[in-house]
């Protein structure tokens, strides 16, 4: 019984399918990974204006310390 040989033809269309899958994972990473860094963003950003409103220092005081080069 002899074995039928795949050709190049179906050879490339099933690594396509693999490097479909490859790509949607990825993306669907890439989307967490947003997502995530966009919830620390917003995080830090309430912290920050917690910080200020707690502070006794004035808007001007501040925006002049975090742009000064220490």
């Amino acid at each position: 019984m002899a074995r039928r040989q795949i050709t190049i033809d179906e050879k490339i269309e099933k690594q396509k399918e693999v490097v479909l899958k490859i790509k949607d994972r990825y993306e669907a990473a890439l989307n967490d990974l947003k997502t995530l860094m966009k919830k620390k963003h917003d995080l830090e950003s309430k912290e920050l204006i917690n910080a200020f409103e707690k502070s006794d220092k004035s808007l001007d005081e501040i925006l002049d310390f975090l742009s000064s080069k220490a």
